[in-house]
């Protein structure tokens, strides 16, 4: 009877855990998604592009902009929100909910990939962790194109564990597709494909014969699709005189970004910063829980290095060449990440979320089961490793848990910015207007989108005040000093008096004026 019940609790105990680790990834995710996200320009140019594909048919050739340099990220990001887009009639809540089902799905990959990999135990403490991480959260929660490639990364990388696994090589043609996202999602994602590449080419390297032929076959396929993610970009560089690459050449030639700390001490800093990230979220934010969640990650992803068997060890050392890879490059490469700002930038690793993820729930498995092949050693070892992997997870969870994303963004989110619009609209009435921002290089689309979309003629990419009669000044205190002063007096300029002022959010000044001219 015991025997009988054993072998039922081990047969249910994977769906039924899974079944709970996506519950509470949803759970944590779905609510308040009108307000919980922040709203800004990014969020709304993509809803001004979104609603364009959707609403009048332009198909857009070129992603979100860079934060540095003057190109873009990849336009496939925009069509793969624009279903939510179409069903939601211009609701950004509606497209935040789609990122919030594939943060969920991102979830479950990572937890079916443990699982698979090293037993229920890799899987229920590797769903777990990413159910609840505060930052993959976050990710879920708000509009922005690096928010999709911790799920794009998932896929790509448990298609090509598929695909070595299996023997099955078309798995090597949806791993391309998982990378082809994370590349056009954020331009940094390229860094994953190396070692992706790395992969296909171990796989091949041990397979003979057809097997072998399809392997390379997939692979060249892969390649194709990744390259085909592009053809809106070539589109738009035949038709700009290749503005995009020459603008990439121009930012390279003249040195980058700005220069950054001893080439050791940045790639140490975003290595830290890196794997903190997921477990317990910005490093300066959390100093010391940081350095210790990302100390006590690679030890254990070092301990399974050495010897986890396999298949667990060819994953795991995979998973840490790929990610001493991403320390160099990124650490060298992108100076950014070795400065912290009030301009988030951590999302442009996200990509690395699930490997590190999934090393700390490998070494938490491994924890759970030390003594499982050392049975000499006693109960003793057995259950300090499980009291350490219980330690490890709940020290996680609590942390994260109490560190959630509140149900209302600072800035108040998309109602905040709806409700400005329309205090706006009760001011300007049907009088045509046009909205510019201060500084002039951040985008007045945050209040754009909203503008239009309560129905008033205010044109956001002209300052020229021929026919119009409203001009809104949308004020950025982030980075100017006189916001509601002397800067907004000039733009407005002397025939014009001020009707309305305003704060939409923290940090934030909208003055409406109206002109005074005949």
């Amino acid at each position: 009877m015991r025997s009988r019940l054993d072998t039922t609790v081990r047969r249910w105990a994977w769906p039924v855990g899974l079944l709970a680790v996506l519950a509470l990834a949803a759970t944590l995710r779905v609510h308040d998604l009108a307000a919980r996200g922040t709203w800004d320009a990014d969020q709304g140019h993509d809803m001004l592009v979104l609603r364009a594909l959707v609403a009048d048919g332009v198909a857009p050739l070129l992603g979100p902009p860079t934060s540095i340099g003057d190109f873009h990220h990849g336009a496939l990001y925009y069509y793969l929100l624009s279903p939510a887009a179409l069903v939601g009639g211009g609701d950004p809540a509606v497209v935040v909910g789609e990122i919030a089902l594939l943060g969920i799905v991102a979830v479950g990959l990572v937890a079916a990939l443990a699982r698979q990999i090293a037993g229920v135990a890799a899987g229920i403490a590797a769903g777990v962790i990413m159910a609840v991480s505060a930052s993959a959260v976050d990710e879920s929660t708000f509009l922005w194109n690096p928010n999709l490639v911790a799920f794009s990364s998932a896929l790509a990388v448990s298609a090509a564990w598929r695909a070595w696994a299996t023997g099955r090589s078309g798995w090597w043609i949806v791993a391309a597709a998982g990378q082809a996202i994370t590349m056009q999602c954020h331009i940094l994602g390229w860094t994953l494909l190396v070692p992706l590449v790395a992969f296909l080419v171990a796989d091949a390297r041990r397979r003979h014969g057809s097997e072998r032929r399809g392997v390379i076959a997939a692979g060249i396929g892969g390649l194709i699709l990744i390259a085909a993610s592009y053809l809106p970009l070539l589109a738009s560089e035949l038709q700009t005189g290749f503005r995009e690459a020459r603008s990439a050449i121009a930012f390279l030639a003249g040195g980058g970004q700005a220069a950054a700390p001893e080439p050791i001490l940045r790639v140490v800093f975003v290595s830290l910063r890196i794997v903190a990230w997921p477990l317990t979220g910005l490093l300066t934010d959390a100093l010391a829980a940081g350095v210790l969640a990302a100390i006590g990650a690679g030890a254990l992803l070092a301990w399974r290095v050495r010897v986890a068997p396999a298949p667990e060890r060819q994953l795991v050392r995979w998973i840490a060449a790929t990610i001493a890879w991403s320390f160099l490059v990124l650490g060298l490469g992108v100076s950014s990440l070795a400065y912290v700002t009030p301009l988030p930038v951590d999302h442009y690793h996200a990509f690395l979320d699930p490997l590190v993820i999934l090393a700390v729930g490998f070494g938490v498995a491994g924890l759970w089961h030390l003594a499982g092949g050392a049975p000499r050693v006693g109960n003793g070892l057995a259950i300090a490793g499980r009291v350490a992997a219980a330690a490890v997870v709940l020290a996680l969870v609590a942390w994260n848990l109490t560190h959630e994303p509140p149900p209302v963004a600072r800035d108040g989110g998309y109602p905040a910015a709806l409700a400005a619009a329309q205090r706006i609209a009760g001011t300007v009435g049907s009088m045509p207007g046009t909205i510019v921002s201060l500084p002039q290089f951040k985008a007045p689309d945050a209040y754009l989108y909203p503008l239009d979309r309560v129905g008033l003629a205010i044109d956001g990419r002209t300052t020229d005040l021929v026919g119009r009669r409203a001009l809104v000044i949308l004020c950025d205190d982030l980075f100017v000093d006189d916001c509601g002063g002397p800067a907004e007096d000039a733009a407005a300029g002397p025939r014009s008096r001020l009707a309305d002022r305003f704060p939409p959010a923290p940090g934030r000044t909208i003055s409406v004026y109206l002109s005074t001219a005949p």
